[in-house]
This record gives structure tokens, C-alpha cells and sequence, in this order.
């Protein structure tokens, strides 16, 4: 490992996979959706189960709230590791990628908007389904919808609160995608070769944002169409909700962490290898399968 630049390996990794997104959106667009789609499934059935455990637990009484909210949290983090270990298509990771791509001119930035594109609409797709799917049982019923719907109006009361409540939106949303990422950059540096540790980061990663209160935009994107089908959001607030925690996700995971590791990490000027001579990517050593997802 390069003392000066320790994480050519995590930029090696995400180029390779960058690689492979594009080929899978060029040739192979049809599988690269329903990947994505399978990312936006997992996320809304752990999102739902987040509402129901949370649920479950303030009915028992306001003392038992506080365990709820934490088992809920450390529950929903499953969905990115599902998410990583089936190589699907998530959108927050995916800015990141695209994001180190652009950097290294490996990827165009129309380009990259195609891509996550893409990502966004089989992510809204694998939402819609389970929302569907949900609306047709009593799962969400009593307690679960109630609290859903709350949390919805929660959310759109950032937009209406003016500049200073959009910006706290915008904030929260930033910092929801640094977890995020934080967590996938240590899978992908290639220091970890335990998948039970991978697991630990991914699902510390999201109970973080959850327990906080970040804005996750897939996340908030499936919870207004679960409580939508209901009728209990307004829609053009839910649009510009998501617009705004969009863009503070691109923040936090797009630049925050993409971009200011590739420029932290650049070894391309003069008397420096290029990025094609970096170490061998990650991937080659991946227990898991090769993360073409996320």
C-alpha cells in the first residue's frame, strides 16, 4: 500500500465497478434495471419492517420506544447488505461511483446522469411494487400506518417551513449519504476480507442515518408511496421533498466522499503512476460476489 495515497485500492475498486455499470447500461440496461429494482424492494420491505418493529414497540408503552427505534434502526441496515451481497442497483451509493468516474474521466457527466437515471427510476419501480403489494394486506394496518404517516408529514414539513426548514432538509440529507458511503469506501478498500465485518460497517452505516434522522431519498421515495396509495400525502410536497434530499445526497455521498477522495487520492500528475497502475482492485480478492451493484 502506498504510504502517500492509501486508497488507490478503494478508487481501483470503484472504477472496475464503474466499468461494469456502464457496460450493463449500454448492452445490458434491462438487467441493470431490474437490478435496481431489486434495490428499491429490499429497501421499502426493511423500511416497512423498520415502521412495524418501531411500532410494535411503543404500543407496549413509552418505555419500551427507545429499544424499539434502536431494533428498528439495526434492522433496516440489513437492506444494504442484501442490497451489496445480490449486486443491486442502489441510487445514494451509486453517486458516489459515478462521482470518482467523472474524476478520472471514465465516465462522462451526461453519462453518469443516465446511469443514476436509470438507477432512480428502477429504485422508484422496486418501491412502487411493494407499495402495491402492502396496500393489498393488512401488514401496515393500525399502529404501522399511523406512524408512516406521520413520519411522511414529518418529512414534507421541511418544505414548508421556508428556506431554513428546506435547509435542514438539505442537511440531513447530506449527511444520511456520508454514512452511507463511509461505510461502502471500507468495503471497498480492500483492508476487509471478513464478510461478518462488512456486514458490522454496512449496518452501523444506516443505523446511524436512521437513529438520526437523515434523509435517505429511496427510503422517504417508498415510505410517500406506501402512505400515497392511502391518500395521506400531498404529492407536489413529497416531489419537492425528494428533489431537495436528492441533491443533499448527492452532496454528501457524490462529493463529500466520492469526489473529495478521488482528488485526496489522485495520483496522476507528474512523476505519479496513472490510475491504471494503481494495485489490483479490490474485487479480485471479494469473498462476496463482485459488487456490480450498489
Amino acid at each position: 500500500m502506498h504510504p502517500l495515497f492509501p486508497g488507490r485500492t478503494f478508487i481501483s475498486t470503484v472504477l472496475d465497478a464503474l466499468d461494469s455499470k456502464e457496460e450493463m447500461t449500454g448492452k445490458l440496461r434491462g438487467k441493470y434495471m431490474q437490478r435496481a429494482v431489486m434495490a428499491g424492494f429490499f429497501v421499502g420491505i426493511f423500511f416497512t419492517t423498520f415502521f412495524v418493529i418501531s411500532a410494535t414497540f411503543v404500543a407496549q408503552g413509552p418505555q419500551m420506544a427507545l429499544a424499539g427505534k434502536v431494533l428498528a434502526c439495526l434492522t433496516f441496515g440489513w437492506a444494504l447488505v442484501l442490497i451489496y451481497y445480490t449486486n443491486s442497483e442502489l441510487l445514494t451509493s451509486n453517486m458516489m461511483i459515478v462521482s470518482i468516474g467523472a474524476y478520472h474521466k471514465r465516465i462522462g457527466w451526461l453519462h453518469s446522469l443516465r446511469l443514476l437515471g436509470l438507477c432512480l427510476v428502477g429504485n422508484l419501480v422496486g418501491g412502487l411494487i411493494v407499495a402495491i403489494l402492502l396496500r393489498g394486506s393488512t401488514i401496515t394496518d393500525g399502529v404501522t400506518i399511523v406512524q408512516m404517516i406521520a413520519a411522511a408529514h414529518a418529512k414534507t414539513s421541511y418544505v414548508t417551513q421556508g428556506v431554513f426548514g428546506v435547509a435542514d432538509l438539505f442537511v440531513r440529507a447530506i449527511f444520511c449519504n456520508f454514512c452511507i458511503n463511509i461505510g461502502m469506501l471500507m468495503v471497498y478498500n480492500g483492508k476487509l476480507v471478513n464478510d461478518f465485518t462488512k456486514c458490522v460497517i454496512m449496518i452501523v452505516a444506516v443505523f446511524v442515518f436512521a437513529y438520526l434522522g437523515f434523509e435517505h431519498s429511496i427510503a422517504d421515495s417508498v415510505l410517500f408511496l406506501i402512505v400515497g396509495l392511502h391518500g395521506a400525502v400531498n404529492p407536489w410536497l413529497a416531489i419537492v421533498t425528494i428533489v431537495v434530499v436528492l441533491l443533499g445526497n448527492f452532496v454528501g455521498g457524490g462529493l463529500l466522499i466520492g469526489l473529495n477522495f478521488a482528488v485526496m487520492n489522485d495520483m496522476s500528475r507528474p512523476g505519479h503512476p496513472p490510475v491504471s497502475d494503481f494495485d489490483h482492485s479490490a474485487l479480485e480478492t471479494l469473498e462476496a460476489p463482485r459488487p456490480a451493484g450498489l
